[in-house]
This record gives C-alpha cells, sequence and structure tokens, in this order.
C-alpha cells in the first residue's frame, strides 16, 4: 500500500508537471468522499473538500459562532417566520456565472426538490425563497426554525452554478462547479480529487495555496507513514495510538480538537427484508446489545483514552445531554435478562464496519462483549462509500459509522431519527418523536427547548434504533513546513490562511 501511493505520487508528480507552483498541499483523507454535489453527499470527507470548493452562505467560528461567508448580514422577523440575507456582491461561480440572489433561490429550491436530494428535512421549514433584490433573498419559514442557521452552515447552505446544475441534473458531482476558493480539477475514485485556485475567489488573497490533493487513505498506519515519508504534507484522523508518537516527532507537528458529533451502530429496523430478524424487531434485544458493551474499556483499549464513552446523539458535556440517561455500565446479566424476555437465547447478526484498521478493532472488542450475552456476530469489511450505500439500499443489519456532528443540537438527530429524515437509513419512524424533534426546531428559548430533546431522548434510549458508542476527537498530524492551520469542532480542514514553505 505504501509502495502503491508512492507511485501514485510520482505519477501525479509527472502528470501535473508544466509551470511551477508555488505551492501545493496533500492532505491524506481517512476514506474517500462520496458524490461531490452538497445536495446528495452524506461523508464527512467530502465536508473537508467542501470546504475549499463550495462556499456556503454562513459559516462557523472556532468558537461555534455563525459568522458570515456569502451572506454578509441577516436578520428574523419578530415572529421567526421570516429570514432576509443580504448577499456579497463580489462572488461568482467558477464557471463566471454570478452569484446573486437568483442562484441562491435556485440552489435552495434544488435541494428540496432535487429526488436524490439528502437535504430537504433539514430545509423541510422552508416554505418560499424568493430574490427579494438583486443580492437579496427572503426565507419564509412555515414554521419558526431555530436550526435554519445551521442548517445554512453546512450543505444545505452551499452554492452550485445554476447553469451547471441544471444542465448535469443528478450528475452534477461528476464536474462540480461551485464558488469557492479553489476549482475542481479532476477526480479519480478511491484515488485523489484534485482542486486548483480560483483567482477570481472574494477572498483569494487570504489563500496562498495554488493546489491541493486529497488523497484517501483509510489505513492509519499507511496514512501517517506517508506523511512521514514526504509523500503526503498534512493527515486528519491520526490514530489514537499514534498520538503520542507524533506528537514526539520534531519533524511533525499536530493539533487536536474535541468534536461535536458520535460513533453509533445503526440498526435495520424497518429498511427491507435484512430487518427481519431479533434484533430488528425487538427493541429488547437492542437494548441487551447496549448493555453488554463496555464504552469505556473500548475507549481505553481501542483509543487510547483520546475519545469520550457516549450513549446519546450530544456528548455528555453537552447542555443537550440529558442526565437522565448517564453512560451505562457493562450489565451482562440484565442483558441476558432482556433476551430471554424476548424469548431468545442467541441472535446471529451481520455488522459491517469500515475496512479502517482502529474501526475494525472497535469492532473485534464490540464482537467479544456482546457475544457474552448471546450475539454471534460476524464482522464484515467495506470501503465507507460502499457501507453509505448499504445503509441507503437497506443491505445490512448493524452498520457502523460516524456522525461528525453539528452546531445546532436539530443536525444531530432530525435527519436521522425521524420518518422521513433524509439519512434515516434504520427507516424508524414514530410520530410522537417526530413531534417533539419537529416542536423543538421551533422554539427559541434554550431551556423550553431542552424538553423537547429530552423528551425525545427518553423515547431513543428505550426504542435504541441508533445505538451511540461514545465522542470523538480529531487528531491532525501536518510537516513542519505547513502553517496557519486553526482546528475546528466540526473537524473540518479550512484552508484559509495555509500555506507551505517551497
Amino acid at each position: 500500500m505504501t509502495l502503491r501511493r508512492l507511485a501514485v505520487s510520482l505519477l501525479l508528480t509527472a502528470a501535473l508537471a508544466g509551470p511551477a507552483l508555488s505551492a501545493e498541499l496533500r492532505i491524506g483523507l481517512g476514506d474517500d468522499a462520496d458524490v461531490l454535489d452538497p445536495a446528495q453527499s452524506r461523508t464527512f470527507v467530502g465536508r473537508i473538500v467542501y470546504t475549499a470548493l463550495c462556499d456556503k452562505l454562513v459559516d462557523i467560528s472556532t468558537d461555534l459562532q455563525i459568522v458570515p461567508q456569502l451572506a454578509t448580514d441577516w436578520k428574523w422577523s419578530d415572529d421567526a417566520r421570516s429570514l432576509v440575507m443580504n448577499l456579497r456582491q463580489d462572488a461568482r461561480f467558477h464557471d463566471g456565472e454570478p452569484l446573486d440572489a437568483k442562484a441562491v433561490v435556485f440552489n435552495i429550491e434544488r435541494m428540496k426538490t432535487l429526488p436524490e436530494s439528502r437535504r430537504k428535512s433539514e430545509l423541510a421549514s422552508v416554505s418560499k425563497v424568493e430574490a427579494t433584490g438583486a443580492y437579496q433573498v427572503t426565507f419564509t419559514l412555515g414554521t419558526p426554525d431555530v436550526s435554519l442557521l445551521a442548517q445554512l452552515s453546512d450543505r444545505a447552505g452551499m452554492m452550485v452554478s445554476p447553469k451547471a446544475a441544471a444542465a448535469s441534473g443528478a450528475n452534477f458531482g461528476a464536474n462540480p462547479v461551485c464558488s469557492g476558493p479553489y476549482r475542481f480539477v479532476e477526480r479519480v475514485q478511491q484515488d485523489r480529487i484534485v482542486l486548483e485556485k480560483f483567482a477570481e475567489h472574494w477572498d483569494a488573497a487570504n489563500y496562498p495555496l495554488d493546489r491541493v490533493t486529497y488523497l484517501p487513505i483509510p489505513d492509519t498506519t499507511v496514512r501517517l507513514a506517508n506523511l512521514r515519508s514526504g509523500d503526503l504534507d498534512m493527515v486528519e484522523r491520526v490514530a489514537a495510538s499514534d498520538a503520542a508518537a507524533v506528537a514526539a516527532d520534531s519533524s511533525l507537528k499536530s493539533e487536536t480538537v474535541i468534536g461535536l458529533g458520535y460513533q453509533a451502530l445503526y440498526v435495520n429496523v424497518a429498511n427491507g427484508a435484512r430487518a427481519d430478524n431479533p434484533l430488528g424487531k425487538d427493541k429488547r434485544v437492542r437494548q441487551a446489545f447496549s448493555l453488554a458493551i463496555d464504552r469505556d474499556a473500548i475507549n481505553q483499549v481501542v483509543y487510547e483514552g483520546t475519545q469520550a464513552a457516549g450513549n446519546q446523539p450530544f456528548p455528555p458535556e453537552s447542555p443537550w445531554f440529558n442526565t437522565s440517561f448517564p453512560v451505562p455500565a457493562r450489565d451482562i446479566e440484565k442483558a441476558k435478562a432482556l433476551m430471554a424476555e424476548a424469548g431468545v437465547s442467541s441472535v446471529d447478526v451481520q455488522l459491517q464496519a469500515a475496512n479502517v484498521p482502529v474501526t475494525m478493532q472497535a469492532m473485534q472488542v464490540v464482537q467479544a462483549m456482546v457475544a457474552e450475552a448471546g450475539f454471534n456476530v460476524s464482522l464484515q469489511a467495506t470501503e465507507f462509500t460502499t457501507l453509505l450505500a448499504a445503509q441507503s439500499s437497506g443491505d445490512f443489519q448493524i452498520s457502523r459509522s460516524d456522525w461528525s456532528g453539528r452546531l445546532d443540537p436539530d443536525g444531530n438527530v432530525h435527519q436521522f431519527i425521524t420518518c422521513a429524515g433524509g439519512q434515516n437509513d434504520v427507516k424508524y419512524c414514530n410520530p410522537a418523536l417526530d413531534a417533539l424533534l419537529d416542536e423543538a426546531r421551533t422554539i427559541p428559548d434554550p431551556a423550553a427547548r431542552k424538553v423537547k430533546y429530552d423528551a425525545a431522548t427518553a423515547i431513543m434510549q428505550d426504542d435504541m434504533p441508533i445505538i451511540y458508542l461514545g465522542n470523538q476527537s480529531y487528531i491532525y498530524a501536518f510537516d513542519t513546513d505547513v502553517s496557519g492551520f486553526t482546528p475546528y469542532p466540526d473537524g473540518l480542514i479550512r484552508l484559509r490562511g495555509m500555506n507551505k514553505a517551497d
């Protein structure tokens, strides 16, 4: 694998020979991105690429505040049913098309109506969007939605060229045209994504790098080896077991930040024929599976204490965490009792996980733990985008996946667990839960809003279609000649101000 990556690096060097570039950054990713269309995509590493490729209406700061990007300012109406945004007048798309209010209207409507869109539930509160000026757009909401700005700080707020999107439809991701500081050059699936500087970007002066190449290398050991050999300049998600060695390596620099998201097991409860098993059909069996897991032990054994054990979509330190449901201790006897109550003594189940060594190691620990309660788990290692496709189609029983987390609590829950949620791969549906989460979107007061999330958490802890395992931190490593990197709690690599010495 290392030799192959070295060969690819040499081929890239030869292929890109020509006028000298003042700075090129090669970033090793933990997975390959899925489709490069903000309306359709769902991978974490895809969002890393988007920070360079696709500007958003708003962004977040390191202290988790909403800050301007394409929108310069915004104002809510008194009844919170209308949001007016004023736009930059010096932004344009990579194909030269203007980025004006009409373009924003096109994008929001595309996110809401494209059959393949995964942003529909994120924008469900928006009943109408219209250009109320050449560079002003107004969102009219059917119900107040305090999560909307946070949604617009991510993929729902990313702007793509209306001309390019209209011409390519659902195939837009093959040649994406956005408005970010870097434009798309090429993609070789499972190998590389190449972007180059967009000189006409409104903030081009703050992006010194001329080219950035993202290289997916799922094996954390190989990824780090390529950084040390000089084939990469930076890697994201360093394995916890390598963190101390990286910190002690004088040829490298490192940064760590606590993330907003979670690690979880998604249980297929109603997505096709593979849900037809005791785990999918009986919540008591799912509860038993959860109780058979020692979350603290996984953190210590696999993640060297760098993660946090968790059992909810919010970290235990989060103000949204429901303290009535603390992280449970492992309880094999109670797990066996639940299994007996459900009328089963053993259950065969297949668990799919990304072919990342540390992930597979964690799942091997889970496999051994739950075996004591009567679960016969077979592990299936798969490439991450293949895993996501299997989740969407229902070709799974349990699927291990991360969620990088969002600024607003709605972003960690609604789309995964509501009946029509855009990423509800388990196909769980509970109208009472939907009502709580829909209402939580409308409440501006955090204390009153938390009451709804606490009630929703109680339902989720009982039905348990998603078994939460913990909350991750992000560890980065990079060469000493790389400067200007600032870690963000969302785990994304923002290139603004980053450079590499010649």
